[in-house]
């Protein structure tokens, strides 16, 4: 089965699975068509999305799982890395940075890497439930393509070109990504030969080697070489972990998201916050100027809230409770915006999601945070690492202030709702602060107005605040809005652009699976990404 064009979803009996990039959907397709799991096929697409679309999310990167059992308990599987122990705020001073860790290069690679530790927690959790899927064959297409090449995307071949001149003397960047020197072209053949020896490395050593065997030793020694703070040390302490997620109770059903450090409480606070708008009809002016405004009341929340979940001192399932939900949403004005901007985060990111029928579901999230991240590659491994660390202040009384051992702040948040009719939905997007305004454009028009789930996802979006690096705060609208609509919210006083592209990589690139109730599943994927849904 193809993969889903814009505005439809693939319905299949027995497993479906959605990604940003055709390989990454076609691997984990192969893996249930074997008689695999969800969560095996999502390992198998995660591994291939990695090699394919190493500027949205890398090895090197960090992952957060939202998995749905048949028993209808939902966990939470946190891969993401902390601060390397000589990560401290002196250490950037006396380096000569006062005010910000630098976005790229070995300093701004200073957190580990919990990507490949959350691939091993959740196959841990895929064996409880069946799974028979041995690691070489999951990690077999992401090999292939590592090793054989895959067609740079366009979005690769613009972003490439965009920062070639911050990133083409970062340690390892221009040997991997700028072949002869220059930004490669849309369909170029990539190759990244040293990843393509490390992954089969963890397919016969195991995924625990990435940290405690000879690929953690490799990593270790070429980090330290190019002077980042991760050492030996902090990829041995290093292990995902199992936390209990956040729930809010909304009319349609519960909805699940991911704990601190992410901003999984925005994203179900918005959707607390919106319906108690009675707002009436999808793509109206109630619904557009709903959401934003309880963006808003979120973004607040959040940004006094969230940080390293050891440090985090608030009540957050009294923040999700109806009496504060309440309160809060009288502070929306129906009719009239509250001025902004706030401070943003930007980030790249990917989102995917499975599910099968004996009853799992799961919506994934894995990111390097700015594109290609740090920009550093490191010689031994082809690991290309992340630099989620730079959201840490380097001021010490921050709530996001930066220490060994802590976990920053992350964008990064995958969703997961238990409908009130029976069916399970897995959603999510990438874009930094676009992440829980996309995710709650989708659930609304779905879950809520009962948009078909392909349209739900393709349908114009708004964007507000910061992604992609950029540094426009406005309320920015994709092109395919009503103008009556747009000039409606602009009277309202929302400060806003409207973007040239109808569908815009600005919105980032979104995704959704669903369990339904009476047999079946159902999948569709971003026309904005390189990739769509899949089922057997």
């Amino acid at each position: 089965m193809l993969p889903a064009s814009a505005h439809e979803s693939v319905h299949a009996r027995r497993g479906i699975v959605a990604a940003p990039h055709a390989l990454a959907v076609e691997a984990g397709q192969q893996v249930l068509a074997e008689g695999g799991n969800a969560i095996e096929a999502a390992v198998a697409a995660a591994a291939t999305v990695a090699v394919v679309y190493p500027h949205m999310n890398h090895l090197g990167g960090d992952g957060f799982w939202l998995v749905r059992e048949p028993s209808g308990r939902v966990r939470y599987l946190e891969a993401c890395g902390f601060a390397g122990r000589d990560a401290s705020i002196a250490h950037y001073r006396d380096l000569g940075w006062e005010e910000a860790i630098p976005a790229r290069g070995p300093l701004a690679a200073l957190t580990v890497p919990g990507a490949v530790g959350g691939w091993h927690l959740a196959l841990d959790a895929a064996r409880a439930h069946g799974g028979r899927m041995d690691l070489p064959r999951l990690l077999e297409a992401a090999i292939r393509y590592a090793r054989q090449g895959s067609a740079v995307t366009g979005s690769q071949a613009r972003l490439t070109a965009e920062k070639a001149g911050e990133l083409k003397d970062v340690p390892g960047f221009a040997q991997v990504f700028l072949p002869g020197g220059r930004p490669p072209l849309e369909g170029a053949l990539l190759r990244q030969e040293r990843l393509a020896d490390t992954l089969e490395h963890l397919a016969r050593a195991g995924l625990d080697d990435f940290y405690r065997g000879d690929v953690g030793r490799e990593m270790a020694a070429d980090l330290e070489r190019i002077g980042s703070p991760v050492r030996r040390a902090d990829l041995v302490a290093f292990t995902a972990r199992e936390r209990a997620p956040l729930k809010v109770s909304l009319p349609q059903g519960a909805v699940f998201n991911a704990p601190p450090p992410t901003q999984g409480l925005a994203s179900l606070m918005i959707l607390g916050l919106f319906a108690r708008l009675k707002c009436e009809a999808a793509e109206s002016f109630s619904h557009i100027h709903g959401l934003v405004e309880a963006t808003k009341q979120a973004f607040l929340v959040r940004d006094k809230v969230v940080c390293d979940p050891e440090r985090v001192t608030t009540d957050l399932e009294r923040l999700l409770s109806a009496g504060d939900l309440d309160a809060r949403a009288g502070r929306i004005n129906p009719t009239r915006a509250l001025p902004w901007p706030q401070p943003a985060q930007a980030g790249d990111t990917i989102w995917l999601g499975a599910a099968d029928a004996s009853g799992l579901v799961v919506s994934y999230i894995q990111s390097i945070f700015f594109e290609f991240g740090s920009g550093c590659v490191l010689p031994s491994t082809g690991v290309l690492m992340q630099n989620r660390g730079c959201s840490f202040s380097l001021d010490p009384k921050a709530l996001n202030a930066l220490a060994p051992g802590r976990r920053p702040f992350h964008t990064l948040n995958p969703a997961l709702a238990v409908l009130r009719d029976g069916r399970v939905m897995g959603y999510g997007t990438m874009g930094g602060e676009g992440q829980p305004q996309t995710q709650a454009a989708v659930f609304t028009r779905h879950a809520l107005f009962g948009v078909p789930l392909g349209e739900a996802i393709a349908r114009p979006r708004w964007l507000l605040g910061r992604t992609w690096g950029a540094t426009e705060t406005r309320l920015r609208l994709e092109s395919r809005f009503e103008e009556g609509l747009v000039e409606r919210l602009a009277g309202a006083g929302h400060d806003l652009c409207v973007l040239p592209e109808a569908y815009s990589d600005t919105m980032g690139h979104a995704g959704a699976v669903v369990l339904h109730p009476r047999g079946g599943v159902e999948g569709a994927h971003d026309p904005r990404a390189d990739g769509g849904a899949a089922g057997v």
